[in-house]
């Protein structure tokens, strides 16, 4: 009686969706992917798992929901690193500026929280046809990249000609760091070495984005 009356009270107010996501949120922060199911997420919110089958069909739904939240938080970090950036300086240097605190945000978000990091980008849980917010969301990551790289061509910082798919380069680049980071032996550097490292990697891509084409 009183698990049905609990639960009864968490649908009053509507918050039985939003609390497995927050448990499973929680979880997911702590743990491989494969150990967040929606039974375990009922079960730290206190209700039968029966009740969180009427909100989530499958676990691949409840997993899409945290790798939405983990790119979310992703887009608030870059927003927050790029207004760092002064706006006082020349277009070219504000517009490399605002990409390098986005690819430090990448980076960051990435050492800080390793396991959501990894849900965020698995294929199963961010692909368009599971959940079209995650990838196509206009003020989502990816989306944050493009208006940043569009602003570096307006700088002339990259040849209109090249600023096709120079995206999925970047995106591809950064990632790498952040995986070698989080997985690899980049990991074991202190972070004054590896802060090192990581500018050499944004020189690079940005001496490689300014060359002209052929």
């Amino acid at each position: 009686m009183t698990a049905m009356a609990s639960e009864r009270s968490t649908y009053h107010h509507g918050n039985l969706r939003n609390a497995l996501i927050d448990e499973a949120w929680e979880l997911a922060r702590t743990s491989a992917p494969e150990k967040v199911t929606v039974r375990e997420a009922a079960r730290r919110a206190g209700v039968s798992h029966n009740a969180a089958y009427r909100h989530f069909a499958d676990r691949q739904e409840l997993m899409t929901s945290i790798a939405d939240r983990a790119l979310a938080t992703l887009a608030d970090l870059m927003r927050e690193r790029i207004a760092t950036v002064p706006d006082d300086q020349a277009p070219g240097e504000v517009a490399r500026s605002r990409f390098r605190e986005t690819a430090r945000a990448y980076a960051l978000f990435a050492i800080d929280e390793p396991h959501l990091f990894q849900v965020a980008f698995h294929a199963e849980f961010s692909r368009p046809g599971v959940n079209p917010d995650v990838s196509a969301r206009r003020d989502g990551p990816y989306a944050i990249l493009h208006s940043v790289l569009d602003e570096m061509v307006a700088a002339g910082e990259i040849p209109p000609e090249r600023r096709p798919d120079s995206e999925i380069v970047c995106w591809a680049a950064v990632h790498g760091f952040a995986e070698l980071c989080i997985k690899g032996p980049l990991g074991l550097l202190p972070e004054a070495e590896r802060e090192n490292y990581f500018e050499r990697l944004i020189g690079t891509i940005l001496h490689g984005l300014k060359a002209p084409l052929g």
